[in-house]
């Protein structure tokens, strides 16, 4: 929770930082659209993160990759807290692998828009 300079509880985006270059540059724009951001580490507790009670989580991008052993991962429970998740880039991966989806390396190195398919199984 998040707290005004008036003592009012204001709504808030949690930012996981995987060590993206971009991690400020993330928190800036959404505060540029009014909306209040705090970077956080990206292995911190899903109770933690419950308690603090943001209304969205971002996943930062990072320089690692998630098809090595020792790649940062959040922990499973941060997906069941009931709040939107947006991955960008490694953050996307980070969530693809850890709710059991396949991530493989590609032969050339990406970078830039793209588009995204998502198959719901219905």
């Amino acid at each position: 929770m998040a707290l005004t300079d008036k003592g009012r509880v204001q709504e808030w985006v949690a930012i996981l930082d995987f060590g993206s270059q971009y991690t400020q540059l993330i928190a800036r724009r959404v505060r540029e659209c009014k909306v209040y951001s705090e970077i956080l580490p990206y292995d911190i507790s899903p109770e933690e993160l419950s308690r603090k009670g943001p209304k969205a989580i971002i996943l930062s991008g990072g320089p690692a990759t998630v098809t090595s052993d020792k790649s940062p991962i959040c922990q499973k429970r941060i997906f069941e807290l009931g709040v939107p998740i947006l991955g960008i880039c490694y953050g996307m991966q980070s969530m693809a692998k850890v709710m059991g989806g396949e991530v493989s390396r590609s032969q050339e190195r990406e970078f830039g828009r793209t588009d995204l398919t998502v198959d719901r199984g219905e």
